[in-house]
């Protein structure tokens, strides 16, 4: 039975991936469970009606990445449809506008990315995945800090304007649900039962799906039974890049998050930033502009993300910022057992909708209606197209032996966060713990304006072009990297982010 390492948003996740390793999982039955327990118990931040990203590197073969991201829904459609779309503003991340309500669902496909993961890849049965989550959602768990925190903001704007949502998001008094609340969900328990006796073709041929298109039907939604069952998980080639000697495979097109993580990790070595002086602190904020500039103008709308993808990489190769410049929520688990199998997987259900299957308690994803993802239009991509995303969960190797999984939630700052702990682990020697909490900035457009985000501690008095925005302390604005490493002497070693409520543990016995 594999030791196995786990790094996940939350203890109860942790718990639940070391739970599995021990009935004898190996890393990608650890990530699973891990991340079925996230899709349940940090309310708010993520939902079961997900879509993600899953990636593998066995041991013995060439990496790969299972998509299973979110589709444009509508097969069989027909006439005009009267959609439920409510465009809501909270104050969550400094403020932020979104879509919600049952036109903003898109097709949900992480547990088809799940099923097609443990039946290739995976060492037990489907059923005992789900296990540790069914006993949380019976016996109750206590909310995260991260969940109560996103709640404050979100429980009135996108989960109180549904009856039968609001339940499962406020208290009693009709208060919302804070950190550290024990809360329970029979009813998901039951479906998540069911899900594991049946198989994820209860959501995509069985009752679950029936529901789900029924109520889309009856209240404004454009999902249709065609639609689920049509959806399949892909499995694609990564995208590879090298980073010292470490050879790195992430998220591929059609997604964006792995192209950008890659050419900045490619401008990370090209233009030789090897930690935070002040010097490199501008380079470093001069490439992530640079990168995230391109994401937005050639690959966010509906043009060849594929072609866009290629340009960028070689441009970053070529140092060439110029040209560059030219042209959520969302919860991470990172695993790695001692045979070197290593899985991330990184799932989003964008802000969430506040709409629930029907007597279920299985939240729904806004994917729809995540504006700065949308810039085509809310409804404007080809049925069946998957839809963009900023997700990259990553796994790497070094000639030495070592193993590396990473990812992080944060919308379009998860590639930077990453970059940032892959620069401070891998180029300038920090140790993992270090290379995580350290403070991290992120090139953006705020109120309009190319600025620079940052956390306390970053010597930035050498930027230029960039309005800078500090934020008081470190933030989950920042993300929530995971990391689990296996080192050349075949030892554990992982992190999680304080930014976050996650946590480290570590299952299985040595057989």
């Amino acid at each position: 039975m594999p030791h196995t390492i786990i790094a996940a948003a939350s203890d109860a996740a942790t718990a639940s991936g070391v739970a599995v390793a021990d009935l004898g999982g190996n890393a990608v039955d650890a990530a699973v469970a891990a991340i079925l327990t996230s899709m349940t118990t940090e309310l708010g931040i993520v939902s079961p009606g997900a879509g993600g990203y899953i990636t593998i590197w066995p041991p013995d073969a060439e990496p790969l990445v299972i998509d299973a991201y979110a589709e444009m829904p509508g097969r069989g459609r027909t006439g005009n449809i009267d959609l439920d779309v409510r465009r809501i503003s909270m104050g969550y991340g400094g403020g932020m506008d979104s879509i919600v309500g049952w036109g903003s669902v898109a097709t949900p496909g992480a547990f088809k990315g799940f099923e097609l993961a443990s039946q290739k890849y995976g060492k037990i049965p489907w059923a005992e995945l789900f296990l540790p989550t069914v006993d949380l959602l019976r016996s109750g768990f206590r909310l995260s800090e991260a969940s109560g925190y996103y709640l404050s903001y979100a429980h009135d704007a996108i989960y109180g304007w549904d009856d039968e949502t609001f339940g499962d998001y406020h208290r009693a008094d009709g208060s919302p649900l804070r950190g550290g609340d024990t809360v329970t969900n029979r009813r998901l328990a039951d479906c998540f039962e069911d899900l594991a006796h049946e198989g994820a073709d209860l959501l995509y041929r069985g009752d679950l799906g029936t529901a789900l298109a029924r109520a889309c039907a009856e209240r404004g939604g454009l999902i249709t039974i065609h639609d689920l069952e049509e959806y399949a998980a892909v499995e694609r080639p990564p995208a590879r890049v090298g980073l010292h000697h470490w050879d790195i495979a992430t998220n591929a097109p059609p997604a964006v998050g792995g192209i950008t993580l890659s050419a900045l990790l490619t401008l990370l070595e090209s233009h030789h930033i090897a930690g935070w002086s002040a010097h490199e602190v501008a380079r470093y904020a001069e490439a992530q502009d640079a990168v995230f500039s391109f994401r937005r103008f050639e690959l966010d709308g509906v043009g060849d993300r594929f072609a866009g993808g290629d340009a960028i990489i070689e441009m970053a190769q070529r140092g060439d910022l110029v040209s560059i410049h030219r042209s959520p929520s969302t919860v991470h688990a990172s695993a790695i057992d001692e045979s070197g199998l290593a899985c991330a997987i990184t799932v989003s259900a964008g802000y969430g909708s506040g709409a629930v299957i029907p007597g279920t308690g299985f939240g729904l994803n806004n994917s729809l209606g995540e504006i700065e993802l949308i810039s085509e239009g809310l409804h404007a991509l080809p049925t069946g197209q998957r839809l963009l995303s900023n997700m990259a969960p990553t796994v790497a190797r070094s000639p030495d032996g070592a193993a590396l999984a990473i990812g992080s939630p944060g919308a379009d700052r998860i590639t930077s966060a990453i970059a940032t702990v892959l620069m401070n682990y891998v180029v300038c020697g920090m140790d993992i713990g270090e290379a995580v909490d350290h403070p991290r900035i992120h090139a953006e457009v705020f109120d309009g304006k190319p600025t620079l985000a940052v956390e306390p501690g970053v010597d930035v008095s050498e930027v230029s072009g960039l309005e800078i925005r500090e934020l008081p302390e470190l933030s989950m604005y920042f993300g929530g990297v995971q990391v689990a490493i296996k080192t050349a002497d075949g030892s554990f070693i992982g992190a999680s982010d304080p930014r976050r409520t996650g946590a480290v543990g570590i299952g299985g016995a040595r057989g």
